[in-house]
Formats: C-alpha cells, sequence, structure tokens
C-alpha cells in the first residue's frame, strides 16, 4: 500500500532529522528509534522467512544499542546532572555511548549482526540500510567530545582489518556489500578524532559509491558472484563500467574512492600515527582483493553465447538507471 509505504518513510526520515536535530540525549534516543520502528517493517515486507529472520536480528541488536545509549545517558545526568550531549564529561558514559553507537552501525568487534542482516534483504532495503541507516548514529558520534581516543582507533582499526578479511570468503554480493561497509566505517571512526570533516567526506563519498554499486546488483538481479557472470547480456555497456565502480569503492587513484583515503592518510601521518596509517592502508588492500574478484566475475570472464535479441538491456526503467547513471559518473570522476 504506497500510503503505508509512504507513512513508513516519513518516519524514517523523521527519526534521522530529530536524532540531527537534538542536543538533549532523551530526544536523540527518541530520534533512533523512530528511525529502527520505522526501517523494520519495510526489511520484513516480502514476508519471505529469510527477511523476516534478518528483521528480527536487526530489531535485537539495534534495540540493545538503544537500551546501552539510554542507560548511559541516564547515567551521565545521574553522575554530573547534565543531559546535553556536547557537554558529556564523564568517561563512563562516554565509553558506553561510544559502545552502544559502534554497535548501532556495525563497527568491528560488534559487527557480526551486519552481514547477517543484509543477507536476507532486499537490495532496496539494504541500501537504506547501509547509507541512510548510518547518519543518525554518526550525527551522535560527531557531537560526543573528548571520548577516549584509544577506543575510537581500536574500533577503526578492527573494523577496517574484518571488513577486509571478512570480504575474503563470501560469495554472496549483499555480504560482501556488509564487509566493505565495515571497512569504510572503519576509516571514518579511525580519523573522527583529529578531523571530523574528513569523516563527513568519507561518509559522502561511501553514499555514492555503495548507491551505485547497489543499483547495478539490483539492475543486474544478481545476488551472487557467479550471477554476476550473464551480466553482459543484461546490460553491456554497464557492465564495463562496473570494475571502475569496484575499484573506486577499494579506492584505487585516480577514482572517486582513492580521494578520502588519501587525505586521512595524509591526516594520520600528520599527528604522528604513521604505524596505524600503515595498517590502514595495509587493510585496504584486502578489500581490493574481493572487488577485484568481483571484476574478474563481471569482465574477464568468457560471457555464454546468448542471444543479443532477447536481450532485456534496451528497456531499462529510467526511475532506475537515471540515479545510476549519476551515481556511477560521481563514483568513477569526483576525484
Amino acid at each position: 500500500n504506497p500510503y503505508i509505504s509512504a507513512t513508513l518513510l516519513f518516519g524514517l526520515g523523521l527519526g534521522t532529522t530529530i536524532t540531527f536535530a537534538s542536543s538533549h540525549w532523551l530526544l536523540a534516543w527518541m530520534g533512533l528509534e523512530i528511525n529502527t520502528l520505522a526501517i523494520i517493517p519495510l526489511m520484513a515486507q516480502h514476508h519471505h522467512p529469510r527477511a523476516v529472520e534478518a528483521t528480527t536480528k536487526y530489531f535485537l541488536t539495534q534495540a540493545t544499542a538503544a537500551a546501552m545509549l539510554l542507560f548511559a545517558s541516564t547515567t551521565n545526568a545521574w553522575l554530573t546532572g547534565q543531559w546535553d550531549i556536547q557537554q558529556m564529561s564523564h568517561p563512563f558514559p562516554l565509553t558506553l555511548i561510544t559502545l552502544a553507537l559502534a554497535l548501532k552501525i556495525g563497527l568491528a568487534p560488534m559487527h557480526t549482526w551486519l552481514p547477517e542482516v543484509l543477507q536476507g534483504l532486499d537490495l532496496t532495503t539494504g541500501l537504506v540500510l547501509s547509507t541512510w541507516q548510518k547518519l543518525a548514529p554518526f550525527a551522535l558520534l560527531l557531537q560526543i567530545q573528548n571520548v577516549n581516543p584509544t577506543i575510537l582507533v581500536t574500533l577503526g582499526l578492527a573494523s577496517t582489518l574484518v571488513g577486509g578479511w571478512g570480504g575474503l570468503n563470501q560469495t554472496q554480493l549483499r555480504k560482501v556489500l556488509a564487509y566493505s561497509s565495515i571497512a569504510h566505517l572503519g576509516w571514518m571512526i579511525l580519523i573522527l578524532q583529529y578531523s571530523p570533516s574528513l569523516t563527513l567526506l568519507a561518509l559522502l563519498t561511501y553514499f555514492v559509491m555503495t548507491f551505485s554499486t547497489f543499483l547495478v546488483f539490483k539492475l543486474n538481479k544478481s545476488t551472487s558472484i557467479n550471477a554476476l557472470a550473464i551480466s553482459w547480456t543484461k546490460a553491456p555497456i554497464l557492465t564495463s563500467l562496473t570494475p571502475l565502480v569496484l575499484l573506486s569503492l577499494g579506492g584505487l587513484p585516480p577514482l572517486t574512492g582513492f580521494m578520502p583515503k588519501w587525505l586521512i592518510l595524509q591526516e594520520l601521518a600528520k599527528q604522528d600515527l604513521a604505524p596505524l596509517a600503515t595498517l590502514a592502508a595495509l587493510s585496504a588492500l584486502l578489500s581490493l582483493y574481493f572487488y577485484l574478484r568481483i571484476s574478474y566475475a563481471m569482465t574477464l570472464t568468457m560471457s555464454p553465447n546468448n542471444l543479443t535479441g532477447v536481450t532485456p538491456w534496451r528497456f531499462s526503467s529510467p526511475q532506475l538507471t537515471l540515479p545510476l547513471a549519476i551515481a556511477t559518473t560521481a563514483t568513477i570522476s569526483l576525484l
């Protein structure tokens, strides 16, 4: 029903906006809750057992994270008499809130729910989960001051490494995208302490790249690496561009995805964190391996000789292809 989906999408936007606009912890928590409650019916809308399972897992993790957040903010109010997000000073609630938000966006080592949940979802809902759902917790992470840098650096580094290693043995595209999401979030968290504007830049470029990747897979109707081998017959022009999109996700110059990584490594080196920058850069190589594997499956394998007369690529829908064209161009040439 269009009315119901409109209401849910409005709720999704409203939850994030409330969290953005709040300076009071209770209001921020409320925004996160509205957000979670709005996406749950969207996730379970196909009534497939796998989707329902994924929705349940998502609901439990998000509820846990929200409960932790509420507990930490009430503890903070109890210890310091402060409800203001910017005025956090006590280390205990600060640490708890950081961990709660890390669980919300799926940073390692609290990441295990993300691949499971994403694998059970439709690609469109998966896209919303990988992009829009990250905004509200990120707004809160950017606002809390004086959190222990060790925690953030540990979370960030663990995420880049887990995102690299976890994606290596996956054959399902949605799980690969989930691990790629974890790795990118790790990069953002690494630099959060030293340069919040760089975190936002990385988030923005990650959104653009993920958007085009999800739309490509949606256009191909493919959910596993094997299904990509016949994408030549579905969309020949797009298939030849997709490796560039994937390499952009991996962070190769001269593509867009290189920009945030380059600037983040530069900033880490400025802060005398050369070993950290080296580890992060090496973890990007892990991610690059599985992006290359997908590219290889799409373009470097022999395409089966299907009849070109029956290929559906000429009749693709404009509401899918226009955003895809914009996102792909931005992913390849924004550097």
